[in-house]
């Protein structure tokens, strides 16, 4: 099936995926950055105490993943999403009109797990459990309501800070996304329920992620992308004055590389149907890891260019690959409680790991010594996730 006729036979379903990625944005970082120093003047923080407290709700969102994301694997899709979107809409209100630091962070804290966590659990495990043959065109599609939000929200943002405050901002986006759910909700074509709610008090059946060696091997191997392009994004200036580029450069390898997510993310899931999720697993991280080659050796603008656009390539194709490898190991009726533990392992590590590179580059470290520290850490992932890998082939 190719994606036209995908597109024309469900497109309802895709539609309510794709959405639910969309709205993502508004957890996630590139769109909270936006209003640092508003947030941040409203409730008393400094620079340093808000990223501190930005850290601390996002970890917080990783715990609150472990507990309550496994429950869309009984939870009707329907009534999951409403939950969300009224826990959102709470914490939008909570954060732009608490004059309260505490209440105000705990809205932060409902958008970013509603936001980033969330919504992106209920778009990619509605389209990783309700297609089969064409998973990964599926997820391919809906994956791109991500880098969507990335290319549409910031400027209109600053369109729109022209006529309204940033909390008007807000209520704005807010009301966008309730108009767009509203009909969906109301007369979308929602799945069912896809399995009894477990009895409360029995022993939970299924797969207990952090208990099972197959997926402490692969976790490396899909963490590798997340924790150090976080690394990259937040260290910008120290990467591009190390490797002797500009940030001018670096703003516009950034737009590159919301541009190169398109093309990944189609191809990487035409090609998982195609190949099999085995195959590209072992090769989706290849244009990232030549592409930290090429910033090593060469340094300067060209670097920051193939570190953005193979990063790219690669982000756009994880999604596709990385729910398709969880369906094929652990089954589509487990998916809800398998994306939420990788949900939240990646939530912790992209929490940490920038606190870890920091204290690297305090002691000294130049950038490119860091960036061959990363394609270790790429290629350590790629051999560890060898054993659980050559197990999808074999069924």
């Amino acid at each position: 099936m190719g994606y036209r006729t995908l597109l024309r036979d469900h497109k309802g379903l895709l539609g309510i995926a794709f959405l639910a990625l969309f709205s993502s944005s508004l957890g996630q970082s590139f769109f909270i950055g936006l209003f640092q120093a508003p947030i941040s003047q409203q409730l008393g923080l400094s620079a340093g105490q808000f990223g501190t407290a930005y850290a601390t709700v996002t970890l917080c969102a990783g715990f609150a993943m472990l507990r309550i994301g496994p429950s869309i694997d009984w939870i009707a899709p329907r009534r999951f999403a409403t939950g969300i979107l009224l826990s959102l809409g709470i914490g939008v209100l909570l954060m732009t009109l608490s004059p309260w630091w505490l209440t105000g962070l705990m809205g932060l804290a409902l958008i970013r797990f509603c936001g980033q966590g969330m919504m992106t659990h209920l778009g990619n495990t509605l389209a990783g459990r309700e297609f089969a043959a064409s998973r990964g065109r599926a997820l391919g599609l809906v994956s791109l309501g991500i880098p969507l939000g990335e290319a549409l929200l910031p400027p209109l943002v600053a369109a729109l800070l022209i006529w309204l405050g940033w909390q008007g901002v807000w209520w704005v986006f807010g009301l966008i996304l309730l108009g767009l759910w509203a009909p969906l909700l109301l007369r979308g074509p929602w799945p069912p329920a896809p399995g009894p709610r477990p009895d409360r008090g029995t022993r939970r059946q299924g797969p207990r992620p952090f208990r099972e060696k197959r997926f402490w091997q692969l976790l490396p191997l899909l963490m590798a992308l997340p924790v150090t392009m976080t690394g990259l994004f937040i260290y910008q200036a120290q990467m591009t004055t190390d490797l002797d580029a500009s940030l001018s450069t670096y703003a516009l390898a950034l737009a590159g590389m919301g541009i190169a997510k398109l093309p990944g993310a189609l191809l990487g899931g035409r090609w998982v149907d195609r190949l099999g999720p085995a195959r590209l697993a072992r090769l989706y991280l290849l244009p990232y890891a030549l592409a930290m080659v090429v910033a090593i050796v060469l340094s300067g603008d060209i670097g920051i260019w193939a570190l953005m656009v193979g990063g790219g390539l690669a982000m756009g194709m994880q999604e596709p690959i990385a729910t398709s490898v969880l369906v094929k190991l652990w089954g589509s009726e487990r998916l809800g409680r398998m994306r939420s533990t990788l949900s939240a392992a990646m939530v912790f590590s992209t929490g940490i790991a920038p606190a870890l590179l920091g204290l690297i580059i305090d002691l000294g470290v130049h950038f490119t010594v860091i960036l061959i520290g990363m394609l270790a850490f790429v290629v350590m992932g790629w051999f560890m996730a060898l054993r659980p890998i050559a197990a999808i082939d074999g069924k």
